[in-house]
């Protein structure tokens, strides 16, 4: 067994006001993405100016955060804010869904895409290979926070984390930080470093993300107010199994109607 760090999740504390890791990881991940996708644009998408990056970066935020937020109150606590409606706006107390932020993002990338003229898949295909800096950062976010554990294990990295029993648990926030974070990450930078056609590295993101959450999930602990559903499978797998189809068929879109943005 391994000790959990223990980490305060709140770095810095003046009077009222907390700077807590998880939100300083989300800040970091659009910190660090905005450079990123600027280089990227420069050369995929040249049409696009500085500005419009910087509103890009905008919109993307604001599609992450009422996506996410409706995802998690549709998806996992519906019964809940039905019946506290107020409750919704409380968004300090967390819950957030990582497949409404998804699609709140394609909603904003379309809506953007038809402002600025541009193929909403080629936007897409400039958005995907960034977006998994913040799944990494998010997670270890989450691993800070000691929450979102996994499922009980006797494997000898198990951790026992504060308020989820005496018994060992699977790091399964670090698992999801480098499957869908680093791994994806790498994987997207590999097949994006030259020109594809439209929707191929959504494709490729789409089916990524799915698969491995699909698989995190099996040693990550089910949400206790939905448990395990049909099939033994979890929400977040359930959830996973449609972005693995669209991401395949939208490769194979990509692949039978090639439209390439040409290398500058």
């Amino acid at each position: 067994m391994i000790a959990y760090p223990n980490i305060d999740p709140v770095l810095l504390q003046i009077g009222p006001l907390a700077l807590r890791w998880y939100g300083l990881m989300y800040s970091l991940a659009f910190l660090i993405g905005w450079p990123l996708l600027l280089a990227r644009s420069k050369r995929f998408l040249p049409q696009l100016s500085q500005e419009d990056v910087g509103d890009l970066i905008l919109w993307i935020l604001l599609g992450v955060i009422l996506g996410g937020r409706a995802g998690y109150i549709l998806f996992y606590q519906f019964d809940y804010y039905l019946n506290n409606p107020w409750a919704m706006l409380r968004v300090w107390e967390g819950g957030m869904a990582f497949h409404g932020g998804l699609l709140g993002v394609l909603t904003v990338c379309v809506l953007f895409a038809r402002k600025h003229h541009l193929n909403c898949l080629s936007l897409a295909d400039l958005v995907a290979p960034i977006a998994p800096i913040g799944f990494f950062l998010g997670r270890i976010g989450n691993f800070i926070n000691g929450e979102l554990w996994g499922r009980t294990t006797d494997l000898p990295w198990g951790m026992i984390f504060p308020g989820a029993g005496a018994e060992p648990r699977h790091p399964s926030q670090l698992y999801q930080a480098g499957l869908e974070g680093l791994g994806l990450f790498l994987l997207l930078q590999w097949l994006g470093r030259r020109s594809r056609p439209p929707g191929f590295l959504l494709g490729w993101f789409l089916a990524g993300y799915g698969i491995c959450r699909f698989l995190a999930e099996f040693v990550r602990q089910p949400d206790p107010q939905l448990g395990l559903l049909a099939l033994g499978l979890s929400m977040g797998q359930w959830l996973s199994i449609p972005m693995i189809v669209a991401g395949v068929g939208l490769w194979l879109f990509s692949l039978r109607h090639p439209l390439p943005v040409p290398d500058p």
